[in-house]
């Protein structure tokens, strides 16, 4: 293979790498702002061009060591020089990146299953443990609703006394919450922009 073919099926990985950071992987390149964010994204952007960069050389590498002559040896050289300089870039630019990827994905990978699988199993297992709070919060609304129909059978004013100052404290509750603009659940109300 000439200079010409691998300076020109460089530029095309180097193009294809830029095409595809720049893309559908939800990773923007470009200037990174004053925000971590921005930084992490332009550093997890550099990552990815880079690997883009070793697969279009390890594909260099396949097609010089395929057709291997004695006269190919130097540009094999070189190439095999270039991958090592850009594993060296890679491995600079992932220490700026912190990606925490757990090791059940990383084992899954190793037996050649797919990740999602993971993902799908962590989904069942909220959903599951989720159902079985939900159950034991039904079981405890029964109990209440038991209990407040036992008691008013046997302290009837009581019971009233205390539906009143049930009823007085959800009031309160409920007004103190909208002179805050807190919502019920704790979150602060945004109110839209026009």
């Amino acid at each position: 293979m000439d200079s010409a073919a691998s300076n020109s099926s460089s530029g095309a990985a180097a193009a294809a790498a830029s095409a595809a950071s720049a893309s559908g992987n939800g990773v923007q390149g470009g200037a990174g702002g004053d925000r971590p964010e921005d930084a992490s994204k332009q550093n997890l952007a550099q990552v990815t061009g880079s690997i883009q960069k070793t697969l279009g050389l390890l594909h260099q590498l396949n097609l010089n060591v395929s057709s291997f002559s004695s006269a190919s040896q130097l540009p094999l050289l070189q190439r095999l020089n270039a991958l090592v300089a850009e594993l060296d870039t890679m491995q600079k630019l992932a220490d700026g990146c912190n990606i925490q990827v757990p090791m059940e994905v990383v084992n899954l990978i190793d037996d050649g299953k797919n990740p999602d699988e993971f993902t799908r199993d962590v989904l069942n297992s909220c959903i599951a443990k989720n159902q079985i709070t939900k159950g034991k919060t039904d079981a405890f609304k029964s109990l209440r609703k038991h209990l407040l129909e036992e008691l008013e059978e046997a302290f009837p004013e009581d019971v009233e006394a205390y539906r009143q100052i049930r009823a007085t404290s959800a009031a309160e509750s409920k007004r103190l919450a909208q002179s805050q603009s807190v919502l019920p659940n704790g979150d602060s109300k945004v109110k839209a922009e026009h």
